[in-house]
């Protein structure tokens, strides 16, 4: 995952401590001049680049091959991206900022009394850490966005995913967890109140993934926040196929109706992926809102509790993504 290896970003405090007391060391193993030259070079050359690494070890969200807009709506959806970008943009001017200092002052270090050296290279100092002490809110707000990013569950957007949307109870997860290895793969995004579900299967020798989002098409779209209306609208990104689950028992603690409801308005979001609708609890259909679902009829009906079906429906949404692995040409 793209956030995963973020490094800790240092506060202004510890990098002007950092390059301060590294310089004091390199001061003391020369004299005269040389001492003063060694030493804001240290620090200048530590401030710059430690800045510059800061910036460098994100993803630029500008290209789509560095961020998925998967990703990207995320990240946005967890952190101000367009702050986050600014924040790193303030950090890399500090970083040049830093070297144009070195290069303004070290000539002054050069053909001069080790007193006035002495003095230019404090002046310098100043300088330095008030570069870095004007970035100081930048640098806690980029290392807030990487503790807040880092811990995302790994998905991969590039595999053929299919995404499960339905009411709780309705048997979402444990279809996930019957046809994939998904059990233990699953984690807290910042906007969801359970973890989220990710497991793996193959057909025909390419891996499918297969996605259940707790806390985010559980409910109308009037019932989401802003932030979890911006993480559905990612999904949009990472969906191949949609199956919607239905209990037709209302054992779930939701009416047919209103499950219904939902399925039209997620059916309404993800208008350009197929979104195929599945009763479960075929072995509870003797308490079926029948007269319902022939009103309104559902693609497949399967049974989780005893397995009736399952790879039926399994099967028909590998045939809706319609996966083409690509092929390598031959030369």
């Amino acid at each position: 995952m793209i956030f995963e290896d973020l490094p800790t970003t240092p506060t202004s405090e510890e990098l002007i401590d950092k390059a301060f007391s590294r310089a004091a060391r390199a001061g003391k193993a020369k004299g005269g001049l040389e001492a003063q030259q060694s030493m804001l070079q240290t620090a200048a050359n530590i401030i710059s680049d430690n800045l510059e690494n800061v910036v460098t070890a994100w993803p630029d969200f500008e290209y789509e091959d560095d961020v998925h807009p998967f990703y990207y709506e995320l990240a946005d959806a967890i952190v101000d991206v367009d702050k986050l970008r600014q924040s790193l943009s303030e950090v890399m001017w500090a970083s040049r900022k830093a070297r144009e200092i070195h290069e303004e002052y070290q000539p002054r270090l050069r053909k001069t009394d080790v007193d006035t050296a002495r003095k230019h290279r404090k002046q310098a100092f100043a300088r330095l850490a008030d570069i870095v002490e004007q970035i100081d809110d930048e640098l806690l707000y980029i290392n807030e966005a990487r503790n807040d990013l880092r811990d995302l569950p790994d998905i991969d957007p590039d595999e053929p995913t299919i995404v499960v949307a339905g009411y709780p109870n309705v048997g979402k997860s444990s279809f996930v967890n019957d046809v994939t290895s998904a059990r233990g793969e699953t984690a807290s995004y910042p906007f969801t109140t359970k973890g989220i579900g990710v497991g793996h299967f193959e057909r025909d020798h390419i891996r499918y993934q297969i996605v259940d989002t707790p806390g985010l098409l559980d409910r109308p779209p009037a019932e989401r926040n802003e932030i979890e209306s911006q993480a559905v609208s990612a999904i949009e990104h990472l969906a191949d196929c949609m199956l919607v689950v239905l209990d037709p028992s209302g054992e779930c603690g939701y009416p047919l109706a209103s499950q219904l409801e939902l399925r039209d308005s997620i059916a309404a979001q993800f208008e350009e992926i197929p979104v195929l609708t599945v009763a479960n609890k075929t072995d509870r259909r003797d308490v079926w809102d029948e007269d319902r679902l022939e009103e309104r009829p559902v693609d497949y009906t399967m049974s989780v509790e005893t397995g009736d079906d399952v790879e039926t429906v399994l099967d028909a949404a590998v045939d809706a993504v319609d996966y083409e692995p690509e092929l390598p040409f031959d030369e």
